[in-house]
């Protein structure tokens, strides 16, 4: 069943895709006779790079793509994409208190495909700001599930908490850091396993483009969610042609992952939380996270799930 409803969605998403992309050349026009509409907002940045996914065990399995990525400033942007937090409830969960930046890959043309989007959290000293925290959004494929988390841009280890992949089981770690964004960025996930060792990365760099080589977003962004779907579905069909074992849902093998997951993210980072929390808290995704201070390593102890929606769920 499952199987028929991902034919659906693909063949949903390429009629809806083919004709939205018909009215991208009027669009083109329209910017030309009317330059003022055509002005890229300035509190938004793109960036161009590759992402890497290199696979050790129980196949070798590595494969590169291009991809595109806009940085949002939060509070200062005319529009950013839907289905994200604001800066003020970033500010809560994140317990920062400076400016708020979204890395993510913008919708196009009615389809919108973001393994990960990535908030960069400052917090204010004096004149100057510095980077304090990131809070990661994974998103799996297909299923449109999604888990939010704080984390040490630095370097931190947070407990598996979402099945990412049909050829991944749930044991394990991420090994996450990601660098304050300039010209350059860079974000780098590792699977530690129980058993398999380091078996897994995925890295994305990139490079800010400069404004004026973006004339209008939409072109510059116009199948970039699709690519990235493509690559994704492509290389899963490599694997099962390698006979990587299929894993089935913890949801029907085990429902329980997600109590789990959070058991053994509260054991990784014990120690590292001081036990504090404002009494500020925000809902978001079902969650309700406690804010802790003063802490050095969030370990992404609070994971806030985000169920599939139909016909996923």
């Amino acid at each position: 069943m499952e199987l028929l409803y991902l034919l659906c969605s693909i063949l949903y998403t390429a009629i809806t895709s083919f004709f939205l992309s018909l009215l991208l050349p009027f669009r083109f026009l329209l910017h030309r006779l009317f330059p003022s509409r055509a002005a890229v907002d300035p509190n938004v940045s793109f960036y161009e790079g590759t992402v890497w996914h290199d696979r050790l065990r129980p196949v070798r399995h590595s494969f590169r793509y291009s991809v595109r990525y806009a940085l949002f400033d939060l509070e200062k942007a005319l529009t950013v994409p839907p289905d994200h937090l604001s800066a003020d409830e970033v500010r809560l969960v994140a317990c920062t208190t400076g400016p708020i930046f979204l890395l993510t890959i913008p919708p196009s043309v009615g389809y919108e495909q973001n393994p990960l989007s990535l908030y960069y959290c400052y917090n204010l000293e004096g004149s100057s700001k510095r980077l304090s925290k990131c809070i990661a959004q994974v998103t799996n494929t297909p299923w449109g599930e999604r888990v939010t988390f704080v984390f040490n841009p630095e370097s931190d280890l947070v407990a598996k908490s979402l099945q990412v992949s049909p050829f991944m089981d749930m044991l394990g770690n991420w090994k996450i850091r990601a660098n304050e964004p300039g010209d350059d960025l860079s974000v780098s996930i590792s699977s530690q396993h129980p058993h398999h060792g380091n078996y897994f990365s995925a890295t994305l760099k990139a490079k800010r483009i400069p404004q004026t080589q973006v004339s209008d977003p939409a072109v510059f962004f116009w199948l970039m969610p699709h690519k990235v779907a493509l690559w994704i579905y492509w290389h899963a069909l490599k694997l099962w042609w390698k006979n990587v074992p299929f894993i089935q849902h913890p949801r029907y093998s085990n429902p329980s992952y997600r109590e789990e997951s959070a058991k053994r993210d509260q054991e990784l980072c014990c120690g590292g939380l001081d036990g504090s929390a404002s009494d500020q808290t925000i809902k978001f995704d079902g969650f309700k996270p406690n804010c802790c201070s003063s802490s050095t390593s969030f370990g992404g102890c609070r994971f806030a799930w985000r169920d599939a929606n139909w016909p996923w769920s």
